[in-house]
């Protein structure tokens, strides 16, 4: 028997259960607490392997099926129509979306018995669930008869095929066959995430340097911040840790909170460590009073051998009256005081470098943005967290895994301090393969301009990311569904593009380009005296993408690549006109088409022929376009902590081509996302102005494709 485990906010999903009814295999389904929130369900097999995903699991017991041949495997094109069907039923699940979902099956069922073929299949299995589990907007519908054909059909499922009608019942009554178990003992209790985590008393923070954008490391960080806090019934803080001046500004704060904003991050406050400088600072003083801290004037290259080699600092054991003297020094920010810092004092022996007398504040004369020139110390990160995390009241503090050598150091310092102790919560730090997540690295592309700024489309921020096409609950799906995982993975970004693909194929419009260099006209002999127009759906399977009005002409344009796949006499398909039949081809000395002639041969069928190929008008009403492409922003797969950026920094990372498109995309505006035919997808970044400047498109990635490294 097969197990499938689901997270704890999720039911099964009927689509699973009615195709496992009705191929005749036995499911345990059983709550698990590791899958986080809107993580997929996971099929565990007889031998140990893992499926994950509800359209894996489908396509897996279709093919398995002992009972009902053929419910996935078939042929090359209806297994692909079934593999379409399964990527257009989650339309079903969107309130606004479910209506005219329901219209354009119906239409599709007019002379149809099943959605694909003449037998059932995992496509109709699935469908049906979906309508199956709009519940009373559906039955309402049905009983309606709005939509007479796709009630047939429904009818025909559930009466003919009576196992999948079956597995809906056992779907809302478990203790049939299908055996969801929970904690039964505890049902009450939440899960045990977090370490002494109580429900409705748990405040987490968010707390990012305002010296950058954030990143899809920081998107992580957040997420899983949102994730327990809405668990636990708790509250999320929002903390700006500007203990930098030299590094930070009021533009990156701005760009924080709309990051923020897109990500859907729902914060109790907003508060800045600078807001605790002054009790900061008396907390220093109480340290140095107790023996618990010292100033250091050793010069900063001598810190870094002393802690390296456990050696003692001169001035571990000068006096409290001497290491006053020299604060009052540190804070007036005089001659003396900036070659000094203020180190604790923990323990040179430990093995543990961040407990050998880290340094707690530093002499800083810039300005800082929000307080002006008010202090010349600035405390360290690691002596401000642990202080403003226990007095704000955090309960626990998620950090990742780059600090966990500094977790002792954490809860050593609260405890000098004699403040209340925080609960730490580790996960993974998120690594992309061939990607740069240190802000530092980050900010040497912007400054020595090889990228356009912290938004560019090459960039892992989140705006970056965004710009390029990446929908934002794509990137929520593809953290949650890591986890809070401590495991350190190397992750690929074709998983998140893929995530992203399945998200947008279904509703992007549909358009068509050419590339502009040796582009080719074909001249129909038989073609339309007079052009003329006709309105055709943007996408044939999503009805709200809306329509868009392509003219017919006698000379249309075509590909040079294309163009060089034709010989003579061979019939080929226009897609969304019909068969042409090119009786003559010329070309220059260099061997590219210059021209071609041919008859319409409508009657023909697309079936037969191997070419499929986008075409625009000869007009006056195409648009000029720029089709750009990016690449990774760095040569190797994984960059170490302190490796130097410059030798593996990639300096062809952006090609850019010429194109006409559609006269429809005049209406696109920036952030559209589209399909170009046979091309793949693309994010508006430049909408139309004047027929003088090109729309710019923005390649999306769709997790087959590897960008050029």
């Amino acid at each position: 028997m097969m197990e499938l485990l689901i997270a704890a906010d999720a039911t099964p999903p009927l689509s699973v259960l009615a195709t496992a009814e009705v191929a005749g295999v036995s499911l345990t389904v059983n709550l698990n607490p590791t899958l986080t929130v809107g993580s997929p369900p996971v099929l565990l097999l007889t031998d140990g392997m893992k499926l994950r995903g509800t359209n894996v699991i489908v396509k897996y017991l279709g093919r398995t099926s002992t009972t009902v041949p053929n419910l996935y495997e078939r042929d090359a094109f209806e297994t692909g129509q079934i593999d379409k069907w399964l990527e257009y039923a989650p339309i079903l699940s969107r309130g606004s979306e479910f209506e005219c979902a329901c219209k354009y099956v119906d239409g599709y069922l007019l002379h149809r018995t099943f959605l694909v073929g003449h037998s059932l299949s995992v496509a109709d299995i699935t469908i049906w669930s979906y309508l199956a589990g709009a519940g009373k907007r559906w039955e309402s519908l049905l009983k309606s008869k709005k939509y007479q054909n796709l009630g047939r059909w429904y009818t025909m499922i559930s009466t003919q095929h009576a196992a999948v009608a079956s597995a809906s019942s056992k779907k809302k009554e478990p203790s049939c066959s299908t055996n969801v178990k929970g904690d039964d003992d505890d049902s009450n209790r939440p899960e045990a995430d977090l370490p002494y985590a109580e429900m409705g008393k748990v405040l987490l923070r968010f707390a990012p340097e305002p010296s950058g954008y954030l990143h899809i490391g920081h998107a992580k960080a957040v997420l899983l911040n949102q994730y327990f806090a809405q668990k636990y019934k708790g509250k999320l803080f929002l903390r700006f840790d500007d203990t930098n001046p030299a590094k930070e500004s009021n533009e990156f704060v701005d760009n924080i909170l709309r990051d923020i904003a897109t990500l859907g991050i729902n914060y109790e406050k907003i508060t800045y460590t600078s807001d605790y400088f002054p009790i900061l600072m008396v907390m220093a003083e109480k340290l140095i009073k107790e023996g618990k801290a010292y100033i250091d004037d050793t010069p900063k290259e001598q810190v870094k051998y002393e802690r390296e080699k456990k050696i003692e600092s001169k001035c571990r054991n000068q006096s409290v009256d001497e290491n006053l003297k020299l604060w009052n020094e540190m804070v007036l920010g005089t001659e003396k005081g900036l070659k000094c810092c203020l180190r604790g004092k923990l323990d040179i022996t430990d093995n543990n470098g961040s407990m050998r007398d880290p340094t707690y504040y530093r002499c800083n004369p810039i300005p800082h943005h929000r307080i002006g020139s008010k202090y010349k110390i600035y405390p360290t990160y690691d002596f401000a967290c642990p202080f403003v995390d226990s007095i704000e009241g955090i309960t626990h503090a998620l950090r990742s895994s780059e600090y966990h050598d500094r977790n002792p150091q954490y809860s050593r310092i609260q405890e000098d301090m004699g403040v209340r102790k925080v609960h730490l919560y580790e996960f993974s730090r998120l690594n992309m393969v061939y990607t740069v997540l240190s802000k530092r690295k980050l900010l040497w592309f912007v400054e020595n301009k090889k990228v356009d700024g912290w938004d560019d489309a090459r960039f892992p921020t989140v705006q970056g990311i965004v710009r390029r096409g990446l929908q934002i609950q794509a990137l929520i799906h593809f953290i949650l569904d890591q986890g809070a995982s401590k495991n350190l993975n190397l992750m690929e970004w074709d998983k998140l593009w893929n995530i992203n693909k399945k998200m947008i194929n279904p509703v992007c419009p549909r358009h068509t380009a050419i590339l502009e260099e040796n582009r080719v006209l074909l001249t129909l002999l038989d073609g339309p005296h007079k052009p003329f127009v006709r309105v055709i759906p943007k996408h044939k399977k999503y009805t709200a993408a809306g329509d868009k009005a392509t003219a017919f002409t006698k000379k249309i344009w075509i590909e040079q690549a294309d163009a060089k796949a034709i010989s003579p006499n061979d019939e080929i398909t226009l897609m969304d006109w019909g068969n042409v039949i090119v009786r003559e081809i010329n070309k220059d000395k260099n061997g590219n088409v210059t021209d071609l002639t041919g008859v319409l041969h409508l009657e023909g069928s697309f079936k037969t022929t191997k070419l499929k190929l986008t075409w625009l008008p000869d007009t006056n009403e195409l648009v000029p376009l720029t089709l750009v492409e990016f690449g990774y922003l760095i040569t190797k797969k994984k960059l170490e902590n302190e490796e130097d950026i410059v030798p593996v920094a990639n300096k062809d990372t952006k090609k850019e081509v010429g194109g006409v498109g559609d006269s429809n995309m005049r209406r696109l505006k920036r952030g559209d996302i589209l399909q170009l035919e046979r091309k793949g997808y693309f994010r508006c970044d430049v909408p139309f102005l004047t027929p003088s400047k090109p729309i710019v498109l923005f390649a999306i990635p769709d997790g087959r494709q590897t960008a050029t490294k």
